[in-house]
């Protein structure tokens, strides 16, 4: 569960914050929640928590759709993944400030104490139900992609599930490694999945501009065998009798990935049909 007071930090220097979000008012469709803290990883890359409904129920993975005023009055929405457990007391997402974007132009200035919409009813395809049972669960991810994995890796029934499950995250730039000490911590300090994502979780970050421990794309790490060494355990190649994955972050990634997938006999999965894979059908079309 994640604490609200220690995970906040000092926002980076960005420009004049938009007015905040005040004397929003619930629809049917919406409720009206508070944040409760913030987190600048860099200029562009944040994380919030905002107050959670005691009616609102997910599966770890899910999305839901938040949002603020839009210029109109009428609220605007994005679909955004859940990076909190289900059993959190609080919803934490993972966010990039768009330049110019309608929504994440003015989300990037929250604060703690303001107001913003939640959707009501949760939804996606990135749920362990999706999943045929296996040993190794790979959760691959660009960018803010890492949010519903986040939310996967914290859920005790994970571990229960897989035997490993190893994270792996894609960026660009070494600052854009959200949540890279928690990670490589293995959520040591959780106080529900601590003592088994020391021995069962593994974090494989990648990044493709700088210079970093290891670097290029994720492909090319499967390509090569690296996605696969010690302390993972097993074959050095996936393997549909044992392999499960989930894929979230860029559409080309997630386009490439599935064929490569599909290549090798695994079947994409579904909340009615569970497969060998799955992605958030939702964002890619």
């Amino acid at each position: 569960m994640t604490d609200p007071v220690a995970p906040s930090a000092p926002p980076l220097a960005t420009a004049a914050a938009a007015p905040a979000a005040t004397g929003l008012e619930p629809t049917t469709a919406l409720s009206v929640e508070n944040i409760l803290w913030v987190r600048h990883w860099n200029e562009h890359l944040f994380s919030f928590a905002i107050s959670r409904p005691a009616s609102f129920r997910f599966r770890s993975g899910e999305f839901v759709m938040i949002g603020l005023p839009g210029p109109k009055g009428k609220p605007l929405l994005r679909a955004y993944s859940i990076a909190s457990p289900a059993y959190s007391d609080e919803l934490e997402f993972l966010s990039i400030a768009v330049e110019d974007g309608p929504l994440t132009s003015q989300l990037r200035h929250v604060q703690a104490g303001d107001q913003i919409y939640l959707g009501r009813k949760p939804t996606g395809t990135l749920v362990s139900d999706a999943l045929l049972p296996g040993r190794r669960l790979f959760l691959i991810s660009t960018g803010t992609g890492l949010a519903p994995f986040l939310s996967v890796a914290r859920d005790p029934d994970i571990y229960d599930q897989f035997q490993e499950i190893v994270i792996v995250h894609s960026v660009r730039r070494v600052a854009d490694l959200a949540y890279r000490t928690e990670l490589e911590a293995a959520f040591a300090d959780d106080p529900l999945i601590g003592e088994q994502a020391q021995d069962q979780l593994g974090y494989v970050p990648t990044v493709t501009r700088e210079e970093f421990h290891t670097t290029g794309r994720i492909d090319a790490l499967v390509a090569s065998g690296k996605l696969f060494v010690p302390p993972l355990t097993g074959g050095r190649e996936f393997d549909p009798a044992e392999d499960r994955i989930m894929l979230c972050g860029s559409m080309a990634m997630i386009k490439d990935f599935a064929g490569f997938l599909d290549g090798l006999g695994f079947t994409e999965g579904s909340n009615a049909a569970p497969g060998h894979y799955v992605i958030e059908r939702a964002f890619v079309g």
